[in-house]
């Protein structure tokens, strides 16, 4: 497999503490580290990317192709009544 593949990763820290990365465009990958370098490096996000590339390509399955993000926020209001 020598094609050369671009993906979004999206950085997610946790309110335990630590990150979790995903892959949209590979749903399939889901990875978490300490620090975001830790992450982010070789040994979490890439090698879970390669892993699920590698598995796509071996079972003859399509590797869905990058999309370009849209990021928006989103307020909700709680409906639980507050007693003073």
């Amino acid at each position: 497999m020598s094609n050369k593949f671009d993906f979004t990763v999206v950085l997610e820290p946790q309110p335990e503490g630590g990150f979790t990365v995903s892959v949209p465009a590979l749903p399939e990958v889901v990875t978490e580290g300490d620090t975001e370098a830790e992450a982010m490096a070789m040994a979490m996000a890439e090698d879970a990317i390669r892993a699920v590339l590698a598995y796509r390509h071996n079972h003859g399955l399509p590797i869905t192709v990058d999309t370009e993000p849209k990021a928006s926020s989103l307020t909700e209001a709680s409906t639980k009544s507050r007693t003073p």
